[in-house]
């Protein structure tokens, strides 16, 4: 994976799922990780983890529903590094519900962390690629953004604004400067993202979706797949699922 290797990536939402599990393989693949979220023994239990199994790897404890800390993260990477060539925007909340019980604070906890979560690593990031002239801005939305099931409503709203939102910086700033806008969306995965579901009414669905989860690992590959590209060429949607996962 040659595009891989030596690239200064950051990646939040790392202490576990999709993030902690793209970490390692970028690592493994050669890219210094800089592992942001806000369990800072998991992050570093990780980054003990990768540089025991010869990777390079920095973390910050980072809340990324705060501005002041988003950029804080990147100013660190900068320091430390000298630059920041990809961003994986992968922290992201799950929680599930149905209208009818009106769980308006997990609606609150989604928003500020899918959608407000993501535009924050981008504006932190964005002023360092345009003077490097390249970069790579990596939104890990989900197959809830592209089509809605049950129990799904305000999640998927939040995964449908990141395909806005990705699709937006590729118009606006990727044929401006270079820097490449993906969106690459994950199916159902086992990972333990059911356990913060509180809303008993959505079991079945949980159920239903469990029964075809694939492993993590796949995500993984996929986003590392994406990140192994050249600065002129750039995969623009990329669409990850179990194959007997109806959408």
């Amino acid at each position: 994976m040659q595009y891989v290797k030596d690239k200064v990536i950051i990646i939040t939402g790392a202490s576990s799922g999709i993030g902690e599990a793209t970490a390692l393989y970028l690592a493994k693949n050669g890219a210094t990780v800089v592992l942001a979220a806000r369990n800072e023994g998991k992050l570093r239990s990780l980054t003990e983890r990768i540089k025991n199994e010869g990777g390079n790897a920095f973390y910050k404890a980072t809340d990324v529903t705060v501005n002041d800390e988003v950029q804080s993260l990147v100013s660190f990477t900068i320091d430390h590094l000298g630059r920041v060539d990809t961003l994986i925007n992968c922290a992201g909340y799950m929680l599930f519900s149905l209208w009818d019980n009106a769980h308006v604070e997990e609606w609150e906890k989604m928003i500020d962390l899918n959608i407000k979560g993501t535009l924050y690593g981008i504006a932190a990031v964005l002023p360092q690629m345009k003077k490097q002239g390249q970069g790579q801005i990596i939104n890990v939305g989900s197959i809830a953004g592209h089509a809605v099931g049950e129990g799904h409503g305000v999640y998927s709203a939040t995964k449908y604004a990141m395909r806005a939102i990705t699709e937006s910086l590729r118009k606006e700033v990727a044929v401006k400067h270079n820097i490449q806008a993906v969106l690459v969306s994950p199916g159902v995965i086992a990972t333990n993202w059911q356990s913060t579901v509180t809303d008993q009414d959505v079991k079945t669905v949980l159920e239903d979706l469990n029964n075809v989860a694939i492993d993590v690992e796949y995500v993984a590959e996929t986003i590392g797949f994406v990140v192994n590209k050249p600065a002129n060429v750039m995969i623009n949607d990329v669409i990850v699922a179990p194959t007997a996962q109806e959408w």
